[in-house]
């Protein structure tokens, strides 16, 4: 069993490219099954990470390949394809 606040400690990394997006700000719940049904990581930053970020990434939990000790492993192959959060 995995705590939420477990979760939001431990890097999401791209099996892809490699890539650290960033520790879990948020999820997502189905309450009529109580599942989570994605991860909200930071967009990527702006003018060179000077000013704020972009849109938040929201990660569909079918994305989720492994979920270890201390990082998770997600696949994304493009950006594109998910969903921002404007938080």
């Amino acid at each position: 069993m995995v705590k939420t606040s477990d979760l939001r400690i431990r890097d999401v990394v791209n099996v892809i490219d490699g890539k650290r997006l960033g520790s879990i700000i948020d999820v997502e719940l189905d309450l009529e099954t109580g599942r989570i049904t994605a991860i909200i990581v930071p967009g990527p930053p702006r003018l060179w990470g000077l000013f704020a970020r972009e849109n938040n990434l929201v990660i569909p939990w079918e994305k989720i390949k492994k979920i270890g000790t201390d990082v998770i492993l997600v696949e994304v192959p493009n950006f594109t394809e998910l969903k921002h959060d404007r938080r």
